[in-house]
């Protein structure tokens, strides 16, 4: 099938592509809404534009939308438009998305394809945490952890690529403070860098690192693909 992927630059979906391809779809668009603000339930917030890298180095062209607002409706309302052009320009059959146990997410996204006439495919559907995040490992995606919200998360792991054993560390720090491992409750989101899709590594030249005492925030100012990497 011709799918477009619901895009927010993290490894969730992008593994989701990595998946499907796997299963025999062609993902030919991304979609990434930019939300109103980083208090969107249903969006990610965090460095956002350089999507535009991702979507480049793995050749698959982007389409974008600004959300009016924060609420779930709107912002549904900004998918629906965006799903629209794909259809109208990229003829795609359905939507892949990232999500892995947020029944509240797969029912929207569901419910928006259904109107569309379109299928929802969620190949990261309630896999086992702890064996999801090796499996990124072992299927070299190089991702960093661009926002912490949870007791347990420091400055510390802002911007930090993650490796096999960080995600023994952070299988300990969500069995003592009660987040999840694969960050589905938005204890943190991530950047993917490189993995097996991109042509080209991101290298990134400048940040900054936002810390609350709670929160904390890698914000991305300058990057460019590596293409002598």
């Amino acid at each position: 099938m011709k799918l477009a992927c619901l895009f927010s630059g993290g490894k969730d979906s992008t593994y989701a592509i990595h998946l499907a391809k796997k299963q025999g779809h062609d993902i030919v668009c991304l979609l990434s809404i930019f939300p109103k603000s980083e208090e969107s339930h249903l969006l990610h917030h965090s460095n956002l534009k350089w999507t535009k890298l991702q979507s480049e180095s793995m050749n698959i062209p982007q389409l974008t939308i600004y959300s009016t607002s924060d609420e779930t409706k709107d912002e549904l309302l900004a998918m629906e438009k965006l799903l629209q052009k794909a259809k109208k320009d990229f003829h795609i059959d359905g939507l892949v998305h990232g999500g892995i146990k947020s029944k509240f997410q797969k029912e929207k996204f569901e419910t928006l394809c259904l109107n569309l006439n379109l299928i929802s495919i969620a190949p990261l559907w309630e896999t086992n945490p702890k064996e999801y995040m090796n499996e990124l490992i072992d299927s070299n995606f190089d991702f960093i952890m661009i926002t912490v919200s949870s007791d347990g998360l420091d400055e510390r792991w802002l911007g930090k690529l993650i490796s096999k054993s960080d995600i023994n560390i952070l299988n300990k720090l969500s069995d003592k403070f009660g987040f999840n491992l694969n960050f589905e409750g938005g204890e943190s989101e991530t950047f993917v860098i490189n993995c097996p899709l991109f042509s080209y590594p991101i290298k990134i030249n400048q940040f900054t690192k936002n810390w609350d005492g709670y929160r904390g925030r890698f914000e991305i100012v300058d990057a460019e693909l590596n293409y002598h990497a």
